[in-house]
């Protein structure tokens, strides 16, 4: 398939499903390649992530910048349920990636259906896409599941 027809295809895709980030992010790669910039592929490829993240760690900081949490806040979340399930729940996602990217070096044609599973849980469960790890550790997590069922 063109790569150009399938870019055209998800910024129509991302309007048609209301999904802003899927038609700006295909916009901006179609410019790019149409202005014959595709030599930064894969740069953006390396590095889009870590760039995506860190900007997703900064909005994620600004109410500690910002002054809004303070010691006190902090200190609440270890004598709190909410707290402590937010701790197991940051610790469990972070041992997922792991494994996500363990699953992404053995079997990296795995990315494909990490990228269209992502598309449509954006479009069509209003998802917001955070990167292939975590997609890519919930798949090894039911990978073993799948195997345990059927071994």
């Amino acid at each position: 398939m063109n790569p150009d027809l399938l870019l055209v295809s998800l910024i129509v895709i991302g309007l048609l499903g209301r999904s802003p980030l899927i038609a700006t992010a295909a916009s901006l790669l179609l410019i790019l390649k149409l202005i014959h910039l595709d030599r930064f592929f894969p740069a953006v490829e390396r590095r889009g992530l870590e760039f995506g993240l860190l900007f997703l760690t900064i909005a994620i900081l600004v109410p500690f910048a910002s002054g809004r949490v303070n010691y006190k806040d902090v200190m609440a979340i270890f004598s709190s349920v909410p707290g402590i399930l937010a701790l197991l729940g940051g610790a469990l996602a972070t041992y997922m990636n792991g494994k996500g990217l363990d699953l992404l070096k053995v079997d990296p044609q795995i990315i494909v259906g990490l990228v269209i599973g992502s598309i449509f849980g954006t479009l069509f469960l209003r998802g917001i896409p955070v990167g292939p790890l975590m997609a890519a550790g919930i798949t090894a997590f039911l990978l073993k599941l799948f195997q345990m069922w059927w071994d």
